[in-house]
């Protein structure tokens, strides 16, 4: 049974459009303000960063390290856009001499992903103002995004989905009330979120379209497909770990015996395995829609590589 009622999909993507209308922002008016990132405050909230369970770290140590995640979780939104942004105008194709409600809610939801990722790359600018040099985002996201392509739509859908839902979960239950962050970085993902959240009823729609004209060999290959692209963004994110410890290690302003290096790159590697798989493929949403289009031995698949990442 099909998770999305079908005679509802033109409604729920004009729902999109007015809400597109109403929160629509600017970088410079609404969020930056000619402002500048504090390094005295934290910038990712202790629930993302997981800096609190770091034991061997200082208060000032735990700070500097959430800003070294901050930016890192900036990057990585910067980078799944590009991808994002791809797929969603080569599925909207589909919508181009037919429903042009759903045609206009997806070009909003393209214009609103460039305008993301320019906000991005401004952020990262601003962060490398205000803090020590030798900073470095590993992946490339045009290669990363031209990888990810070659998989089938309902994998990347899937993934698109997933990434959507922890996007808003993050910003209600970390980010909104934490008076502890910076005032900027909070702004930042405000304004992100607002727009975030019509993203996924646009993503659910499309997957849940897309789902619908596959045949149980192209759903399945699906399935493994969303599985390696999981596997992939781990491999990402175990080389970002290794390299945003290396950065601490270098500028916290004490020497680091390697065994501490790390454990800090560790415990760096699950809060971003928390971050970017665990909190989207345990999303009670997530699971539903997803549960509603595979079958028992396909889920049990998906578990145990999630499993496999402990």
């Amino acid at each position: 049974m099909n998770y999305v009622n079908r005679d509802d999909t033109t409604a729920r993507y004009a729902r999109c459009i007015e809400v597109s209308k109403r929160v629509s922002w600017d970088i410079d008016k609404d969020i930056i303000r000619g402002r500048k990132f504090d390094t005295g405050q934290k910038y990712l909230p202790d629930g993302l960063s997981q800096v609190e369970a770091m034991s061997s770290l200082s208060k000032d140590e735990k700070r500097f390290l959430s800003q070294i995640q901050g930016r890192t979780y900036a990057n990585v939104f910067g980078l799944v856009e590009r991808f994002i942004n791809a797929k969603i105008l080569e599925v909207g194709q589909d919508h181009v001499f037919g429903d042009q409600v759903a045609m206009e809610a997806v070009v909003r939801f393209s214009n609103e992903e460039l305008k993301h990722q320019e906000l991005f790359r401004r952020i990262e600018g601003m962060c490398a103002e205000a803090m020590p040099e030798g900073y470095s985002f590993v992946p490339d996201p045009n290669e990363v995004a031209a990888v990810v392509m070659t998989k089938s739509t309902w994998g990347i859908l899937a993934l698109t989905l997933d990434i959507e839902l922890f996007t808003q979960t993050h910003y209600r239950e970390s980010i909104e009330h934490n008076e502890s962050l910076s005032p900027l970085y909070k702004d930042v993902f405000l304004h992100h979120w607002k727009e975030e959240c019509q993203h996924a009823v646009i993503d659910e729609l499309e997957w849940v379209r897309h789902n619908d004209k596959l045949t149980a060999e192209e759903r399945d290959q699906g399935v493994s497909d969303f599985i390696d692209l999981v596997a992939a963004v781990d491999g990402i994110l175990q080389a970002q770990a290794a390299s945003d410890a290396k950065y601490f290690a270098a500028n916290c302003g004490r020497q680091m015996m390697a065994e501490e290096v790390a454990s800090v790159e560790q415990a760096v590697l699950e809060a971003y395995r928390w971050q970017y798989i665990f909190s989207g493929a345990q999303h009670p949403h997530f699971g539903e829609v997803l549960g509603s289009m595979i079958t028992p031995a396909q889920g049990e698949r998906i578990q145990s590589a999630l499993a496999s990442l402990n």
